[in-house]
């Protein structure tokens, strides 16, 4: 039965010719954005996993910057360290040198003084972005950022390494702070006064002027005392820079796993969408057809009047 109020077949492709519309338009987003899960109701579940995990990326970029600065405060107080213990080595060179009966003190003092001068130099020298960790305030800290955390509960926290400071004789710091936020030269591993007998001094007040070669052999194992606290606080430093560039090397890593997981729940399979393109692209040119071949049966009737 053919009727001229209800053309069946033309409703019946121009449903099919929407479908494939429909279908179409999503195809060519998906090829466009790259994406088959682009907004919550393509997948809400999906999208709303792969949305919290990009946050997270981001913020374990944020982590990473914060070790790359964490890792440059660290370098710079164990280069200053490194400095320190090979001025210090002098130093000892030079108290041999004046054990010899026949060697002017006096000279080699002049020559200790300028290392002892440039000890103070290296250890205010070492400051990155306002930050010094070897000149501090006794008990103070510092702390680097270590990693960002999400737990079961969807709660999310940053972590922190921790370095105190002891400008004890046998701490980790060369000096201590004084009332202008200079280095305290009576204080610290280097300017810490030991008693020895009837002189008191330290690295940094050290003077073999009158010195005895028995006074001169008390300063050589004070210095070797501070030689080996300087080594143990320059193998702190070490330890934490190590641990840094682990958890550099690990954010680096662990971000790129979550960027792979993400887009494994979200990308489009690029091979896939373009061969289901070429063939909707066929079937709307079908349907197109179909439809007008259902839409020209009407005008086929007049020719039953003629």
């Amino acid at each position: 039965m053919t009727s001229i109020n209800t053309n069946n077949a033309a409703m019946a492709a121009l449903s099919t010719l929407r479908g494939i519309n429909s279908n179409l338009q999503m195809t060519q987003s998906a090829v466009s954005s790259g994406l088959r899960i682009s907004k919550a109701s393509d997948n809400a579940a999906y999208w709303s996993i792969a949305t919290t995990m990009k946050s997270d990326t981001g913020a374990i970029g944020a982590v990473s910057d914060a070790l790359g600065l964490g890792a440059a405060k660290v370098d710079t107080a164990y280069t200053a360290m490194d400095s320190a213990i090979d001025i210090v080595g002098k130093i000892k060179d030079k108290l041999v040198t004046a054990k010899e009966g026949s060697v002017d003190k006096s000279k080699v003092q002049e020559e200790l003084s300028q290392l002892q001068a440039q000890l103070k130099s290296v250890a205010e020298s070492a400051s990155f972005n306002g930050a010094n960790w070897v000149v501090a305030s006794n008990g103070g800290s510092a702390s680097v950022v270590s990693s960002f955390v999400r737990n079961a509960s969807g709660g999310v926290s940053v972590t922190e390494s921790a370095y105190a400071f002891n400008t004890g004789s046998q701490g980790n710091v060369l000096f201590g702070v004084n009332n202008v936020g200079g280095a305290d030269t009576a204080s610290g591993i280097l300017g810490s006064v030991e008693t020895f007998g009837a002189s008191s001094f330290s690295v940094y007040s050290l003077n073999i002027k009158g010195m005895t070669g028995g006074g001169i052999d008390t300063a050589m194992n004070m210095v070797e005392s501070a030689m080996q606290a300087m080594t143990t606080a320059a193998a702190q430093l070490g330890s934490l820079s190590s641990r840094i560039d682990l958890q550099t090397t690990f954010a680096s890593t662990l971000s790129d796993a979550i960027t792979s997981g993400v887009g494994k729940l979200v990308d489009a399979n690029m091979e896939q969408e373009s061969s289901k393109l070429s063939a909707l692209q066929t079937q709307q040119q079908l349907a197109v057809q179909s439809l007008s071949i259902a839409n020209s049966s009407s005008q086929n009737i007049l020719s039953l009047f003629k």
